[in-house]
This record gives structure tokens, sequence and C-alpha cells, in this order.
């Protein structure tokens, strides 16, 4: 097996093993570590998994997770091409954000995740993981706008995006999200070169 692939299967046993957030593992029906690949040029960040997440053990394949998967098509991506991850790897009850509590007792395990996959550039979907790694994060402002975030020794260059389940809301959003996404993409593209 690939070695950061071990890796992250041993941080979600640890996360297991801990009991890391006790009352979201409960009454989820299992962790949802991440999906893709562990060598990945680009990480994708949500919140936090939902009914089909929790149900499948996989980020993003619900209506949002779809599409999700046609701005990778259009950006001539895979899911296998990238990772994809949450903040939090449970599912909150009745898809509720996430408690802060929530969210701070697992940002060590996601910055350790990204220290193994080691990405070029960090896209959070959303504006909950996007304030995550910028605290003054306006998401109607600063959405596609990539930032340096330095977090320990590593710096991470982070873009916030809107949350795909936003354009499945508003059917204006759906064209801003796609720009940015492969505006994104691009950029990614142009960290690996140099």
């Amino acid at each position: 097996m690939h070695l950061k692939q071990q890796q992250l299967d041993d941080l979600a046993a640890e996360i297991v093993e801990k009991n890391i957030s006790k009352e979201l593992a409960q009454q989820a029906t299992q962790l949802v570590m991440g999906d893709g690949n562990a060598d990945a040029n680009m990480v994708f960040i949500g919140e936090a998994p939902g009914k089909s997440e929790d149900e499948q053990g996989k980020p993003f394949v619900g209506a949002a997770g779809r599409f999700l998967n046609e701005m990778l098509e259009a950006a001539q991506l895979k899911r296998s091409d990238v990772y994809i991850t949450n903040i939090v790897k449970y599912r909150p009850p009745n898809n509720r954000d996430p408690l802060p509590e929530e969210k701070r007792v697992f940002w060590p395990y996601l910055m350790r995740q990204l220290e193994i996959i080691d990405p070029a550039v960090v896209i959070t979907l959303g504006r909950h993981s996007g304030a995550a790694f910028i605290p003054d994060l306006v998401i109607s402002r600063d959405h596609g706008r990539a930032r340096t975030v330095q977090y320990h020794s590593h710096e991470f260059m982070v873009i916030p995006l809107y949350h795909p389940a936003a354009a499945l809301y508003n059917g204006g959003m759906r064209q801003v999200l796609i720009d940015d996404f492969l505006a994104a993409c691009e950029l990614a593209r142009l960290q690996e070169r140099s």
C-alpha cells in the first residue's frame, strides 16, 4: 500500500481509537475521513458529512457531490486526481452545522491530513470551511481569491469557493461557482509546475 494512504488510514484509526467527538461518533454510522488521491495536488475541504456521506463513508456523494463531480469533469479532472475531505469527520445530527467545539477537536487531524498529502492548493467549499482557514472571510467578497495561510511550519495556498450546495439552491450561483472552480484548478496546475 502507498505510504501516504497508509498514514491517512492510521490517522483515521487514531480518530476512532481516541473517540474524538464522542457525541457525534455515537450517532453517526461511520467516520468519513476522505476520498481520492493521497498524492493529490489539490485538496477540497467541506464542513461535515451529510446523510449520503454518512451512509457511504465518502465525502460529497449526495447532490452537492454530483455537482462537484460535474465541475471536476469540466476541469478535466476525476475524483481520483484530487483529495476530498471535511473539517468534521462525523455527520452532525439532522445535518446541523458543526459546533465550534466539534470543529476545534477535528482541526489538528485535518492539519495532519494536509501535512501527509502536502497539496499545492487547498480549496475550501463553503463559508464554514473557508472561515476555518481565513477567519475574516466574507465568502461573497473573497470567493475565488487565493490566500497563503500559515499553520505551524506549513504554508498552504487556500482558495475559498462557494459550497456546491449553494448552486443547487440558487441557480444564479452555478456559473460563478464553475468559473471560480476552473480558475482555482488552473492555479493549482500552475503551482504544480513551479
